[in-house]
């Protein structure tokens, strides 16, 4: 009988294991839980560092699932894991049972949701948005105000849920710094007289070109980039946005109007991946992110044997590195399947 091997979640690195499995041969379901595979790529315009638009790389990954060897079921939540017979048996929302030899979960993450920051207003005041948000405006071709009007003094708040204990979210998101740049950059592009300004608490650039594109926002689009923890967000009696920050570098209080506020939200482990997690007593780390074997040199094997990971429900990753991730889970699949499971 041919291996059978289940693939959860059916973004970036779901797609690319997928189709790396079916062509060496194994019998692959994908699982999807929305009706769309691509994940978050479905909700990105232009990708850094080279401002790829995102319909590109979905076409690549597209084409790797499209094959024989591989069963898509989308509109399929799966919840829960258990093993059998030396076998594995998923089960799905809608009572359905998956059997496969072997499990990749590639559950992805979710933005952090921007309202329980409730000092920054999203919810509250329509001209806050998050960072998905804009690129959906990037995608339609338009950058308006909740009225209609089109702004011209935009900032951007770094580290939304990122690096805050209040939040219960002490780790960096490590692609938050370089999408505020990349965004900031298309609004000028779009806005060719607006402001545009970016509170930060520190600049993390960390990846291939970043540096450089955060020094190309500054010397060719003129953004400004002001290094303070933004406290308050207030809404006056023109609609405008009053934002209260300190300048630490200048170290004085600043208090700015602007006519639209995004607010760069940072990643956090899926709740399908958290529920599987809990059902098949897969352990989790500090980050609550799908803890390793081993971070060095088992990063995409989990704790129990036969169940394997890529991407982003591990860790922040960009694209690239999620579809690097796959890859090496799919090595890692062969190579058990290959050994008789040992």
């Amino acid at each position: 009988m041919e291996d059978r091997v289940l693939v959860v979640g059916g973004g970036a690195a779901g797609m690319e294991v997928a189709g790396r499995l079916a062509r060496s041969g194994y019998k692959v379901t994908l699982t999807e839980k929305e009706s769309l595979t691509g994940g978050h790529i479905r909700n990105w315009f232009h990708l850094f560092p080279d401002r790829r638009d995102s319909l590109e790389v979905l076409s690549y990954l597209e084409n790797q699932v499209d094959h024989g060897n591989i069963t898509l079921l989308t509109s399929t939540d799966v919840e829960g894991i258990e093993t059998r017979h030396g076998s594995f048996l998923a089960r799905t929302a809608d009572d359905r049972e998956i059997e496969a030899d072997a499990v990749v979960l590639a559950t992805g993450f979710d933005l952090f949701r921007s309202e329980r920051k409730e000092e920054y207003g999203y919810g509250i005041y329509d001209n806050v948005i998050s960072s998905a948000d804009l690129e959906i405006m990037f995608r339609k071709g338009e950058i308006r105000r909740h009225d209609g009007e089109i702004p011209q003094k935009i900032g951007f708040v770094h580290c939304v849920g990122s690096r805050d204990e209040k939040v219960g979210n002490v780790y960096c998101s490590k692609l938050c710094c370089v999408a505020a740049v990349k965004q900031a950059m298309e609004v000028r592009e779009y806005l060719k007289d607006a402001k545009v300004f970016c509170f930060y608490m520190d600049i993390r650039m960390g990846g291939a070109l970043y540096e450089e594109l955060y020094r190309e926002s500054q010397e060719k689009y003129g953004v400004n980039y002001i290094r303070g923890k933004v406290s308050e967000i207030a809404e006056n009696i023109n609609g405008r946005l009053i934002v209260k920050v300190e300048d630490t570098l200048a170290g004085r209080p600043l208090k700015m109007e602007l006519d639209m506020l995004v607010l760069m939200a940072g990643m956090e482990m899926s709740e399908g991946g958290r529920k599987i997690a809990e059902y098949a007593g897969l352990k989790t780390g500090e980050n609550r992110f799908f803890a390793p074997a081993d971070h060095h040199f088992g990063s995409n094997r989990g704790n129990l044997r036969g169940v394997f990971y890529a991407g982003t429900c591990t860790a922040p990753m960009n694209i690239t590195e999620s579809i690097s991730h796959a890859r090496a889970a799919a090595a890692d699949v062969i190579e058990y399947l290959s050994n008789g499971r040992r």
